[in-house]
C-alpha cells in the first residue's frame, strides 16, 4: 500500500545535492529509497522495485545479505578503520591472498585503493612509473579503445573516448594519448588481420612513446554496452609483447562473474600486466578497489630512482571494507554462479528477443548477466525509467542504451518481470 507521505526532505535533497551527471539548475527526480532487500529497492511509498541494475553493477548477491553483515559487525567490533602506513591487517592480508590466487596469472602484488576511478589512476601511475623507473621516461603516453571509459578522474577521463565520451569538455586540460578504433567483431565473431590492422598501425608507428595499452576486456561498459570478441583480446595481448608494451585491463565492470567467467581476461586465455577491479569487490556494501600487477613490474618500480611506488590513499586497505570483500568473494566462489550466470544469460536473449522486430529498436544483446537493448534513437531516460518503475522495475537508461544487469541471486520470475517490462515498455 502507498503511503501518502514523504518522510524525507526532497526539497534539500533538489537544492543542495549532487547527483551522478546532473544539474542544479533543473534537477531530475529522485526517487527516495527506504530500504532494499534481496532484488529489491524499496521507496519511501512502499513500492517495491527489481533492481535490474545491481545498484551501477556491484551489487551481485543483492541487499541486504546477512553473510556480508555478519562480516561487516565482526570487523565494527575490532576496528573500522587504520592507517595502512606502516600497519597491516588481517582482513588486507586475506583480501591480498585470495585476488592472487583467483586473478590470472602471473599477477601477484595488490595495491588497495578506494574506488574504480582511484584504481585505474593508480594503474595507469604504475605503467608510467615503471617505465620511468627503467629509464625510459619518454614513454609516457597511452593507447586507448574508442568507446572505452575507465573512470571520471583526470587521469583517467583522459583515456575515455574522447569524442563520443562524456569529457570532451576538459579535452584541453587533458594528457592527450592515441586511440584505435572500437573493436569491430562481436563477441561470437573471430578477428582477422583487418580488424586489428589499424592499432598494430598506431603501435608501430608510436611504440617508442607508449608506456601501455588499455582496455576493458570483452564488454566496453559506459562507453556503449559494447561485447566484442576473445579473439581481438588476445592479439592485443600478442602486440603488446610484440612491442614491449604493457597491457591494463579494466575489468571494474566486469569482474567477479558478470561476464560468464570470473574475470573477462579468461574469455580470451590472457594475462594483463596490470589489472584494475572495483564495483562488485565488496559485492556492493561499500567502497573499495584493488589494482594488481605483476612481479615485473613492481620490481621495475621499486628499483627506479623513487623505490617506492608514489602512491597512498588515506583509506588505503580499509578494514572493514576489506574484511567484507573476503566475505564476498567466498559467498560467491561458494555459490553456483557459472550456472546462475548462465542461466541469466538464457533467460536474457531469449525474453528480449521479440524486441528485434521493433523498427525502434538497433540491437538486441546478451553475455553473461548483461542484457542490452540498443535503440535507433535516444531515449527520453525520466520517461522511460518511470514507465519501468510503474511496472515495479528499477533500471537506469543512457544515451540510445536501456540495459539490465541484475544481481546473479534474481529469481527466474523475476527477472521475467524486468524483461517483460523492457519487452512492454520498449516495444
Amino acid at each position: 500500500m502507498k503511503k501518502n507521505t514523504c518522510l524525507m526532505d526532497l526539497d534539500f535533497d533538489r537544492n543542495h545535492l549532487w547527483h551522478p551527471y546532473s544539474s542544479l539548475i533543473d534537477p531530475p527526480p529522485v526517487y527516495p529509497v527506504e530500504r532494499a532487500e534481496g532484488v529489491r529497492i524499496y521507496l519511501e511509498d512502499g513500492r517495491g522495485l527489481i533492481d535490474g541494475m545491481s545498484s551501477w553493477w556491484c551489487a551481485l548477491h543483492g541487499y541486504n545479505v546477512p553473510e556480508l553483515n555478519a562480516a561487516a559487525h565482526r570487523q565494527l567490533e575490532k576496528m573500522s578503520h587504520v592507517m595502512f602506513g606502516g600497519l597491516t591487517h588481517e582482513p588486507a592480508i586475506e583480501l591480498g591472498k585470495r585476488l592472487v590466487e583467483i586473478t590470472p596469472q602471473p599477477l601477484q602484488r595488490v595495491f588497495l585503493a578506494d574506488s574504480g576511478s582511484v584504481a585505474m589512476e593508480v594503474a595507469i601511475k604504475m605503467a608510467l612509473q615503471y617505465w620511468q623507473s627503467r629509464g625510459r621516461s619518454e614513454k609516457n603516453r597511452l593507447l586507448a579503445l574508442r568507446n572505452g571509459y575507465h573512470g571520471d578522474t583526470f587521469g583517467t577521463m583522459a583515456t575515455c573516448d574522447p569524442v563520443n565520451g562524456m569529457h570532451h569538455l576538459f579535452a584541453g586540460q587533458l594528457t592527450r594519448h592515441f586511440f584505435a578504433p572500437a573493436p569491430a567483431p562481436k563477441f561470437d565473431q573471430p578477428c582477422g588481420d583487418d580488424d586489428i590492422a589499424e592499432l598494430r598501425q598506431l603501435i608501430e608507428q608510436h611504440h617508442a612513446q607508449l608506456a601501455a595499452v588499455t582496455l576493458e576486456p570483452i564488454v566496453q561498459g559506459a562507453g556503449g554496452m559494447r561485447f566484442y570478441s576473445p579473439e581481438y583480446l588476445k592479439r592485443v595481448r600478442e602486440l603488446c609483447d610484440e612491442y614491449d608494451l604493457l597491457l591494463i585491463a579494466d575489468e571494474i565492470a566486469t569482474g567477479f562473474g558478470r561476464s560468464g567467467k570470473l574475470f573477462a581476461c579468461e574469455h580470451a586465455a590472457i594475462s594483463p600486466d596490470i589489472l584494475a577491479l572495483g564495483k562488485a569487490l565488496t559485492g556492493g556494501t561499500m567502497t573499495l578497489a584493488a589494482t594488481l600487477c605483476t612481479d615485473r613490474v613492481a620490481d621495475g618500480i621499486c628499483r627506479g630512482e623513487a623505490g617506492v611506488f608514489m602512491h597512498g590513499p588515506t583509506f588505503m586497505g580499509n578494514p572493514l571494507a576489506c574484511a567484507v570483500s573476503n566475505a564476498s568473494i567466498d559467498l560467491l566462489l561458494s555459490s553456483p554462479w557459472q550456472q546462475r550466470v548462465a542461466s541469466i544469460e538464457q533467460q536474457l536473449q531469449t525474453q528480449l528477443a521479440p524486441l528485434r522486430e521493433s523498427d525502434a529498436v538497433a540491437d538486441v544483446r546478451a553475455l553473461g548477466a548483461i542484457g542490452v537493448v540498443e535503440m535507433r534513437e535516444p531515449v527520453d531516460m525520466m520517461q522511460v525509467q518511470e514507465a519501468l518503475i510503474d511496472r515495479g522495475v528499477w533500471l537506469r537508461p543512457f544515451g540510445r542504451l536501456v540495459y539490465a544487469m541484475p544481481p546473479y541471486v534474481i529469481s527466474e520470475r523475476d527477472l521475467s518481470q524486468l524483461t517483460g517490462a523492457m519487452v512492454e515498455v520498449l516495444g
